[in-house]
C-alpha cells in the first residue's frame, strides 16, 4: 500500500500498539494518534487506571511510535467526548435506560470526529485495534465481519458505523486472537505487550455510575420512589432509578425472603418493578433508531441472529417491521433481561446486518 497514508487511532495498549505494527508492514504510510478525552480526574488515579483514557495512554503511545518509527500526535477530542458520550450516558439512566457508552464514542468521537480530522490531514483511512474485521460484500455494502476470535469479539459496539466511515475504515487485528496480539508485541520489543486491557467504561474507573451521576446531576438527582411487583404492589423504597438496570439482582437494598430482579424501569412514575427470575424473561423487543450495515434495509420476515448485549452469545430471532423506524424482534427462545438504552445488534452469519437501540420488551 505504497503512498497511502492511514491514521491509526493509538490508546496505549498493545492492540492499537500492534494495529499500527502490522499497517507499517503492509506498506502504508502510517501516523498514530492519541485522543485526548479525558475531561478532569485526579493524576494519582489516571496513572492507576491507565487504559484509553489514563494520563499514560499518550506516553505509552509516543513510545510504540517511536520504537515503530511512525509520526505521533495527541489530539484534543474532549468536547466531543462530553457532548457525544459522558452527557448522553446520563441524559439515558435519567430517563430510565441503560446505555452504551462505547457504542456513541466508536460512532461520533473515534469514528466521525477523528475520520474527519484524518481526511482533512490527508490521510486515506483511519484504523483502530478492534477485534473486528471491514470488508466489502458483493452486494456492494460495507460491513463488519466477527473477528477470528469470538472471546474477544468487539463487533457489537461497531454495528451502526455508516459505509462512507467504514471505506476509510481498516481493523487489521480482527485477524489474530489476542494472545497472538501480544506474541507479535513481545517480538517486536513494543513496551506495552503485557499492559492490562483498559476498563470497560473509561470515565467511571470506580465502576459507581450511579455515584458518577449524583455527582454530575447535583441537587437534580433522581429521588427515592417505591418498588412495585410486576401486579403493582408496592414492595419497598428504592434509592434514585440511576441505581439499577433490568435484571438485576445484587444490591437492591430490600429483603422479601425470596430472589428478585429488576424487570423494568418507569421513570415516569418514579418506580422499580420487581419480580421472579422467570420474569426478566421475554420472547420479544422492540427496538428503533435502527441502523443497516450489511443489508440495505431491515425488512420484514428477516431472520437473524441477535445479541442484546456485549456479552450475550446470540439468540436467532425473526424481524418484524412495526414502521419506518422501528422494528420487533421475536425470539425462537425466551431470552433474559432485555435492557432499554442497550443495542440490539443483528448478525446475518459473520456479518453485521444491523441494530437498533432497545425499547422496551
Amino acid at each position: 500500500m505504497a503512498g497511502k497514508k492511514i491514521v491509526v487511532g493509538m490508546s496505549g495498549g498493545v492492540d492499537s500498539s500492534v494495529a499500527a505494527y502490522l499497517l507499517k508492514e503492509e506498506g502504508y504510510e502510517v501516523i498514530g494518534v492519541t485522543m485526548q478525552i479525558w475531561q478532569d480526574m485526579p493524576s494519582a488515579l489516571q496513572e492507576e487506571e491507565g487504559g484509553c483514557c489514563g494520563l499514560t495512554a499518550a506516553e505509552d503511545a509516543r513510545r510504540v511510535a517511536e520504537t515503530l518509527g511512525i509520526r505521533h500526535y495527541v489530539m484534543n477530542f474532549k468536547k466531543e467526548f462530553r457532548e457525544n458520550v459522558m452527557d448522553y450516558f446520563i441524559r439515558e439512566y435519567l430517563q430510565g435506560r441503560t446505555p452504551n457508552p462505547c457504542i456513541a464514542c466508536n460512532r461520533y468521537v473515534k469514528w466521525d470526529a477523528l475520520l474527519k480530522k484524518s481526511l482533512a490531514l490527508g490521510a486515506d483511512y483511519i484504523a483502530t485495534g478492534h477485534y473486528a474485521q471491514v470488508e466489502r460484500l458483493a452486494n456492494g455494502r460495507y460491513a463488519v465481519r466477527n473477528s477470528v476470535t469470538a472471546a474477544k469479539d468487539q463487533t457489537y459496539a461497531l454495528y451502526n458505523l455508516t459505509q462512507d466511515q467504514l471505506a476509510h475504515t481498516k481493523m487489521p487485528v480482527g485477524a489474530y486472537a489476542k494472545e497472538e496480539i501480544r506474541a507479535i508485541a513481545e517480538k517486536i520489543g513494543l513496551s506495552v505487550a503485557h499492559k492490562k486491557d483498559s476498563q470497560e467504561i473509561c470515565f467511571i474507573p470506580d465502576h459507581d455510575y450511579a455515584g458518577f451521576i449524583d455527582r454530575e446531576c447535583g441537587e437534580s438527582v433522581p429521588p427515592p420512589g417505591a418498588f412495585v411487583s410486576v401486579q403493582g404492589e408496592v414492595l419497598g423504597t428504592h434509592r434514585g432509578i440511576t441505581h439499577y438496570t433490568v435484571g438485576q439482582r445484587k444490591h437492591l437494598g430490600i429483603a422479601l425472603g425470596y430472589p428478585v430482579f429488576v424487570t423494568e424501569i418507569r421513570p415516569e412514575k418514579n418506580e422499580v418493578v420487581l419480580g421472579t427470575d422467570e420474569q426478566v424473561y421475554t420472547d420479544r423487543l422492540y427496538a428503533g433508531s435502527l441502523h443497516a450495515m450489511a443489508l440495505p434495509d431491515l425488512a420484514d420476515g428477516m431472520k437473524l441472529t441477535a445479541k442484546i448485549r456485549y456479552s450475550h452469545a446470540g439468540s436467532r430471532c425473526v424481524v418484524r417491521r412495526i414502521k419506518e423506524d422501528e422494528i420487533c424482534c421475536e425470539f425462537e427462545e425466551p431470552v433474559r433481561a432485555v435492557t432499554p438504552g442497550q443495542a440490539v445488534v443483528l448478525y446475518d452469519g459473520a456479518y453485521v446486518a444491523g441494530g437498533g437501540t432497545i425499547l422496551r420488551r
